[in-house]
């Protein structure tokens, strides 16, 4: 349910009928600050470290070979990179200039390097890599000077995560001089990814679902406020992934995780969570077949009644919602409608039991 929760929440935001009509809590903060939307990435990257114990950490116990374990999880990395390669060039791919860092990129990068700390490491061992991730990026970040400004520096394009993209991946970027997902951040992003690790350590323990939800209310409350308290030295940024960041995104995932827990597992209402478990089970084919598609209905150009050609989606947009919705209300309407659209096309494939295994 929270796998799918995040992938549906995740294809709302990324498309609107109209960038120039969005509402505040479903964009990105500009830079130092948290909306609904950044916490949309995070949640599912904690969701993935969860997975992680349950599938890994249950057959390195049932005694099956690490390092076949390690060869599959390598596999499964880099079809996902290549997956993200294939939605950041479609449909020209112009090698020059195509980003390399991307969210799938992101996710098989964490999950890489997730999988290899649970594999070496024993519970002890995976909570200190997590402290010492946060830690030594924010050593770096605030104390290591980049050439030509002072150590510290946390501005837009001025700062050492934008200093070590823009000198190994100049062009390749999302922005002018830096990238959302670029090299240096993906160390705390793999700390949220072990965070959801260690969280489902605790999912697996022989405790009572009471004490298991306890724990999970406990925790994210007190990384909420450990977040906010980070927050003062270390801003809470999503394009720098910063460690307040981690901890404060790490405590609402503990919660929303909870609050799942308790509605599905503990008063088994199991019927309003079936739509984003059949989201959840194809999770990746969905994002990448959503993304895809609105990337097709931008450059599928339609004719329209006055002889004008105009992109697809927004032919959908104004010919349909525009009429029945005031802007920034018909801009909503379109996606959700395109959340409900990849929600038929998922439940079809869960119907004929297709599960796409990455």
């Amino acid at each position: 349910m929270f796998r799918g929760i995040a992938i549906a929440a995740m294809i709302l935001v990324n498309n609107p009928g109209t960038w120039h009509e969005v509402y505040a809590p479903l964009q990105h903060a500009a830079w130092n600050g948290w909306t609904p939307t950044d916490l949309i990435f995070p949640f599912f990257l904690f969701i993935v470290g969860v997975a992680i114990t349950l599938s890994i950490g249950t057959r390195v116990q049932g005694g099956e070979s690490r390092g076949g374990l390690l060869l599959k999880v390598v596999r499964r990395t880099l079809i996902i990179f290549a997956l993200g390669m294939i939605l950041n060039g479609f449909p020209y791919f112009h090698w020059e200039t195509l980003r390399i860092p991307g969210v799938l990129q992101r996710i098989a990068a964490c999950y890489l390097l997730a999988c290899i700390v649970v594999l070496t490491l024993d519970v002890r061992g995976q909570a200190l890599t997590t402290l010492v991730l946060l830690v030594g990026y924010w050593a770096v970040m605030k104390l290591m000077p980049i050439p030509g400004h002072r150590a510290g520096l946390l501005r837009p394009g001025h700062n050492l995560a934008a200093y070590i993209d823009n000198a190994l991946m100049h062009g390749h970027l999302l922005r002018h001089r830096w990238d959302p997902e670029g090299i240096l951040s993906t160390a705390p992003a793999t700390a949220t990814t072990l965070a959801g690790v260690l969280t489902g350590r605790w999912m697996r323990s022989a405790r009572s679902p009471l004490s298991r939800l306890a724990g999970l209310f406990i925790a994210g409350n007190l990384c909420l406020l450990l977040g906010v308290v980070m927050d003062v030295w270390f801003p809470i940024n999503k394009n720098l992934w910063t460690s307040s960041y981690v901890v404060f995104t790490a405590g609402m995932a503990l919660n929303f995780l909870g609050m799942c827990y308790w509605l599905v597992d503990v008063r088994q209402c199991r019927r309003c969570a079936r739509p984003f478990v059949i989201y959840g089970t194809n999770a990746i084919l969905a994002y990448m077949l959503s993304t895809l598609t609105a990337k097709v209905m931008i450059l599928w150009r339609v004719t329209q009644a006055d002889g004008t050609r105009v992109a697809l989606r927004r032919y959908i947009f104004e010919g349909y919602f525009l009429r029945v919705a005031s802007p920034i209300n018909a801009s909503l309407l379109y996606a959700i409608a395109y959340v409900l659209f990849w929600l038929a096309i998922t439940a079809i494939l869960y119907r004929k039991r297709i599960f796409i295994k990455i």
